[in-house]
């Protein structure tokens, strides 16, 4: 029960967000929407407001904004096809922007309640490296091997940078004056780091934790990028794709640890599907940036029947893979 109730909220909030973006442009470039629709299937709740319906669906898959000349030709002036290209990219693309927004908003959530680490140690670890070198709690970390720290994620990857059982040099500013400590991390078998031995102190603030949903947004995109550049190349092992079953039993494990877990998988799984949707593949809101694109450099729009048909057969081709990456996460899981 909370598996399902975790996983609803999940998915409701991601392609809320998602849908919203495209509604609320279209309706700021002055595009006629005919229904905003969250869920997909037999409606289970709707309201009729100007010229839009606003209806809630029976299954948290899925969402839509349903615009004039969208998919099919109109001569209405409000209609999206009669829009400029720019507004019309704008309005897909805002889709993944309202994405992104929410990620933010989230680990902003997550940061301000956990509160963001500085460089400053709270505590040192009897008997570790950095207590039999003399660090002491207060200290600043300001360098580490010659490069300059401005944040807890550089100093844990310049302590990881080190090679095999070399010395690191970590300078402090420990009041007004600058020390210079010379110690070997040690290698954690748990969790797989060069650990020296140091606790870091949080700071609570309305600015740190904008800072730190913007970073973990940017950090979890430049994985995605990371990660796409393996699938390319082939360096993505089989089973490592996961679909809806794989989300749900991953928001199921994080449902376990409380309210903040389930947070940042929401914001993890919004930076997928902002990312996934502006991939330049048919079907997806980056398929139709694509063709917009085509159409600007050409001065006029492909036929109308054959990027129907592009967007139909790269629609199949999702399908399958969604059957096939399904398929993989009942075996992982439940086999």
């Amino acid at each position: 029960m909370i598996t399902a109730l975790a996983a609803v909220f999940v998915f409701m909030m991601v392609i809320m967000f998602h849908e919203f973006g495209h509604f609320i442009t279209a309706k700021m470039v002055g595009i006629k929407v005919h229904e905003f629709a969250i869920g997909m299937g037999p409606r289970i709740f709707h309201k009729t407001k100007g010229e839009t319906e606003y209806s809630i669906r029976a299954l948290p898959i899925g969402g839509y904004v349903k615009m004039e000349g969208e998919d099919e030709s109109s001569d209405d002036p409000n209609s999206f096809n009669k829009k400029p290209i720019g507004s019309r990219i704008l309005v897909v693309v805002a889709g993944a922007i309202m994405n992104f927004i929410l990620a933010i908003i989230v680990f902003g959530i997550i940061s301000y309640v956990m509160g963001m680490p500085t460089t400053v140690i709270d505590e040192v670890i009897v008997d570790t490296p950095a207590y039999k070198a003399g660090l002491e709690p207060g200290d600043k970390i300001i360098n580490v091997n010659n490069k300059e720290i401005n944040s807890w994620n550089n100093v844990i990857k310049e302590i990881n940078n080190v090679e095999p059982k070399k010395d690191i040099e970590i300078i402090v500013l420990r009041g007004s004056e600058k020390k210079s400590f010379t110690l070997k991390p040690k290698f954690d078998k748990e969790t797989g780091r060069y650990l020296i031995g140091i606790t870091t102190k949080t700071n609570k603030s309305f600015t740190s934790a904008v800072k730190g949903g913007v970073e973990k947004t940017g950090e979890i995109l430049g994985a995605m990028f990371e990660f796409f550049r393996m699938l390319v190349t082939g360096e993505i092992k089989k089973g490592s794709l996961s679909g809806p079953v794989g989300v749900i039993y991953t928001v199921g494990q994080a449902a376990k640890y409380g309210f903040m877990n389930i947070l940042y998988i929401t914001g993890l799984i919004s930076v997928n599907l902002g990312f996934f949707n502006l991939l330049p593949i048919p079907a997806l809101d980056g398929g139709r940036i694509l063709f917009m694109l085509i159409e600007l450099f050409r001065g006029e729009p492909l036929d109308p029947e054959k990027e129907g048909f592009i967007h139909f057969v790269g629609f199949v081709l999702l399908i399958i893979l969604m059957i096939y990456v399904t398929y993989s996460d009942i075996v992982k899981f439940f086999g």
